[in-house]
């Protein structure tokens, strides 16, 4: 008989649960007003609650609270202290954020202290403690402080992307879902969408063009109804989840049918995999998640691998249709049903109702004893064709007992009796019926509870036809001993079953121990590799030995490709795994060969190394047992240590590329500090070289000492251009340079580089298509010239005397409020010799010069120079062939943006605009290209 369920609870998960209760109770409480979407009325409701506190005598302090200029909201502020904003300088301008330190400061050591902070996904100004305003909150919660805040649907990271597929605009400003969920309380603020698009049009949203721009993009009435779904099934997920916790911290057992979720119970039978199909339909015409379990017996547990391998495919079927699949070791198949349905909360339980077979005998009706266990669930029954049941008929006993394990039974009792047959007589009868259990119990142990059963009652027999008179016969001289018969076949029944029960248990827990052990040995090992080689080497060994056979692994290189195992040429050709197979398990990230669906009939196993990043290789493995695989804690045994040699690999290929960067990064290090220190050093000799080269040109010398003079200037001021170019580098390199960014007209700065060209443009033709409609751009105006001379200078150099250089300036594209951002390109193009081709991004490299350079001055250094610059505006530059009979072009493009407007005052004197809105988003959460941070549209 089945032992009694502990109902005592779990050590650890009390310890946990006092920890938890510890935890919240020196942190603050979060409550989230929650919407679909801008206007909906979240800070309007979160300010009546404050109110509503404020009138129960505790008043939560205002930190930031964005009213968008809607009276409504306003009116709720009246009366409710306010924490002063914090000026933070940005950009030559002052703006304001919420005071962190200062709601520190004025709550501290406040019993209940709640503050009042809106707008949760805000992205703080540059120079704040925290980039984000939700990090803000976590550390008021740290120190006590309790948070009322907003946030909206599509702020939530997980949903960032299905909120730009369904509106086209791209929320830049996310929330993560993990401190989401932390929140004591979620309150959801919903409105319809023809509501909420009234009040847009009714100016209670945004006003004016602000107004107008939203309705025409963001809220459109089936992106507002999309988002309002969204935002009741995430309210929905989190209620589930508060729900669960309840129930476990509670203990409550019954089922809740809060939601219609289905749980299959998987069988032995043949129609099991309709089952799971029909569970599967079910749970998608119900839209709810559904369970498949599968509840392993001592009986089932004794089955032949092909069945158990069976049984492991429909697993597998159902975890491919979109279960949470589990397969779970008791004696009784009811109970764990039940206890699985209650603990995970599912209401409706599937099952099958195939037709009653003689050959099944000793079975028990699974849904009586499921409706007297749990009577809460909704049993479904499936019924099974007349195929299934022949095709189960045909599989034999579900027990799957043999007729030699009762014929051990049937000896190993007769042994007894001969044992114990001298001794009739000589000891009491009572110590003979102790050896027939005995001999029971051994039964039980070593043959199962069906042998039990029938050693028991040949026990009984034997004991009364020879040790009770008169013996040699089945009669009873003394009723006495029927009460003595009825109790040796009680106890031998009972001793048998729980002895065969303990049996099935410890072997159970034998072959998880030894999976266990398996995989920690792995684990330990592979912690310890610190190459590659070390890995392969060690989980081949590793997963040979535990699974009796022949392990390989197939790693990637750089180039993705799979590389043989070292030991795989050490194989018979005709017995080495399939490297094609490999390659197709790796790019589908499936199993394949021996018990899958793709080259069943293959020796070999191959599965996909998974690590968290990506897939790292393929396991080929060939069991000593082709029926191994087929067993469900086997097969899971086997993924899990492929995971883990997929996670060992990722962690010394991560380990190797952060010994490379932190070589590279050294290296780098001491390159710039080489440049920084000969920069300095030549510069002064430099100078002293130059000064005398020009003392001595002003002097009357004969001609052949005036051009020597002429030549040792020219050579020294392009030593000194190169020294120059050596430190700017450094300068870039250890982010010394910083950006002077004004709005210039591009037609000023081209006309400065050309000054500064000076004479060495006047061997070629400059041609200049600069349109007068050009717009301003906000550049670092020096270092734009130098870029530009630079490739001024390339021009010149590599092109023929009487060549033709071009500069072009052109716009494209141009900022827009649905997010699009334009550019400002600058092309100089020359019609000499062209580029060398597939070098068109080697040549800014650091010192890369092409061969055709070496009869040329300078260290290669120039474009290297200019594509930092670039990359310091946020912008980019490249080369290519100006056209295909040769010359080069190269462009450089700077972002586009809006010049700023002239500031608004209130009549306080205090600025205008939207202080609390992301400084690269409009009110939509569309980006805006181009427009400065916290600007707005505004007029004088």
């Amino acid at each position: 008989m089945p032992a009694a369920p502990d109902e005592r609870p779990d050590p650890d998960s009390l310890l946990a649960q006092i920890r938890q209760q510890e935890e919240a109770q020196s942190r603050g409480r979060l409550r989230i007003y929650f919407g679909a979407s801008a206007g909906v009325g979240k800070t309007f409701a979160m300010l009546q609650a404050a109110r509503h506190l404020r009138e129960q005598g505790r008043a939560p302090l205002v930190g930031v609270v964005e009213t968008h200029g809607r009276a409504e909201t306003a009116a709720l502020l009246e009366g409710l202290p306010r924490l002063p904003m914090r000026q933070v300088a940005y950009r030559d301008r002052t703006l304001p954020e919420f005071d962190l330190d200062g709601a520190l400061e004025r709550l501290k050591d406040q019993p209940e202290a709640l503050v009042l902070v809106d707008e949760l996904a805000h992205s703080n100004v540059a120079g704040s403690r925290h980039p984000k305003r939700w990090q803000d909150v976590e550390e008021l919660l740290a120190n006590g402080i309790s948070v009322y805040t907003t946030v909206n649907v599509q702020h939530l990271e997980s949903l960032n992307d299905v909120v730009g597929g369904i509106t086209g605009v791209r929320v830049q400003e996310t929330l993560p879902d993990t401190f989401f969920d932390r929140a004591d309380e979620v309150v959801l603020v919903d409105t319809p969408a023809d509501e909420l698009l009234s009040r847009l049009k009714a100016g209670k949203v945004y006003q004016g063009a602000q107004a107008e721009r939203a309705g025409q993009h963001f809220f459109r009435k089936g992106n507002l109804m999309a988002l309002r779904e969204l935002a009741l099934r995430r309210t929905a997920d989190r209620v589930e989840d508060d729900v669960q916790a309840w129930r476990s911290n509670e203990r409550i057992a019954p089922v809740w049918k809060t939601e219609a979720a289905v749980l299959c119970a998987i069988g032995p039978g043949a129609e099991a995999e309709s089952i799971v199909r029909s569970a599967a339909q079910l749970a998608q015409q119900l839209a709810v998640s559904w369970h498949a379990v599968y509840v392993e017996t001592p009986a089932l547990h004794r089955l032949p691998d092909e069945r158990r391998g069976r049984i492991l495919r429909v697993v597998r079927l159902a975890q491919d249709l979109g279960a949470t699949t589990a397969v779970l070791a008791a004696q009784d198949p009811a109970t764990a049903l039940a206890d699985y349905a209650r603990e995970h909360n599912l209401s409706k339980l599937l099952m099958g109702r195939g037709a009653p077979s003689p050959r099944r005998w000793g079975s028990r009706d699974l849904a009586a004893h499921l409706g007297r266990a749990a009577p809460e669930l909704d049993l479904i029954q499936v019924g099974a064709s007349a195929t299934q049941r022949e095709t189960d008929d045909e599989a034999g006993p579900s027990f799957g007992d043999t007729p030699r394990r009762y014929l051990w039974a049937t000896l190993a009792c007769l042994a007894v009796a001969l044992a114990c047959w001298p001794l009739a007589g000589r000891i009491a009868t009572d110590n003979i019926v102790m050896l027939f259990l005995l001999g029971v119990v051994a039964v039980a142990m070593r043959w199962g509870r069906g042998p039990a059963v029938l050693a028991s009652f040949l026990s009984v027999g034997l004991f009364d036809f020879f040790f009770v008179a008169p013996r040699l016969s089945l009669a009873v001289s003394d009723v006495q001993y029927v009460i003595t018969f009825a109790v040796m076949l009680a106890v031998g029944l009972i001793t048998g079953q729980l002895t065969a029960g303990l049996r099935y248990e410890a072997r159970v827990s034998s072959e998880r121990e030894a999976r266990a052990r398996g995989l920690f040995e792995l684990t330990r090992e592979l912690a310890g590799a610190l190459q590659i080689e070390q890995v392969v080497a060690t989980a081949e060994q590793q997963l040979s030995q535990q699974f009796g056979g022949r392990a390989l692994l197939y790693v990637l290189d750089d180039d993705d490709r799979l590389l043989p195992s070292p030991t795989q040429p050490a194989l018979p050709p005709d017995d080495q795994p399939d490297a094609g197979t490999a390659r197709w398990a790796l790019d589908h990230e499936q199993a394949a060969g021996l018990g899958t669906d793709t080259l069943p009939g293959s020796q070999w196993f191959y599965l996909p190394l998974r690590a968290p990043m990506r897939t790292r290789g393929v396991l080929a493995l060939r069991p000593g047992e082709a029926g191994t695989l087929m067993l469900p804690e086997r097969r899971a045994q086997l993924e899990t240590a492929a995971r883990i040699a997929g996670q060992a690999l990722e962690r010394v290929h991560y380990v190797e590329v952060a010994q490379q960067a932190l070589l590279q990064i050294e290296s780098e290090r001491l390159r710039n500090s080489l440049l920084s220190a000969l920069s300095h050093d030549l510069r002064t000799p430099l100078a002293a070289l130059q000064g005398l080269a020009e003392t001595l040109a002003r002097r009357e010398l004969d001609l052949a000492a005036a051009e020597t003079a002429r030549a040792i200037e020219q050579q020294s001021l392009r030593i000194n251009a190169m020294v120059h170019n050596l430190l700017d580098m450094a300068r870039l390199q250890s982010g010394a340079l910083k950006l002077n960014r004004q709005w210039q007209p591009v037609d000023e700065v081209i006309g400065s580089s050309l000054q500064l060209m000076g004479s060495a443009l006047t061997r070629h033709r400059v041609v200049l298509d600069v349109p007068a409609t050009l717009p301003l751009v906000e550049l670092d105006a020096v270092l734009i010239e130098r870029v530009l001379a630079n490739l001024l200078e390339n021009a010149a150099k590599y092109t023929p005397p009487g060549s033709e250089i071009r500069v072009i300036a052109r716009t494209h594209g141009a900022a827009s409020s649905d997010g699009t951002s334009g550019e400002m390109r600058l092309s100089v193009e020359d019609n000499g010799p062209g580029l060398p081709p597939g070098r068109e991004e080697a040549l800014f490299e650091k010192f890369a010069r092409g061969h055709s350079e070496s009869h040329l001055p300078g260290v290669g250094l120039g474009l290297a120079i200019c594509r930092a610059i670039m990359q310091a505006h946020g912008g980019r530059i490249w080369a290519e062939r100006a056209m295909p009979e040769g010359g080069a072009r190269f462009s450089l493009a700077l972002p586009l943006g809006e010049p700023p407007a002239l500031p608004t005052f209130d009549e306080e004197g205090e600025p205008g605009g939207d202080p609390g809105r992301d400084p690269a988003h409009d009110a939509t959460g569309a980006s805006v290209a181009g427009r400065n941070p916290k600007d707005k549209e505004s007029h004088p």
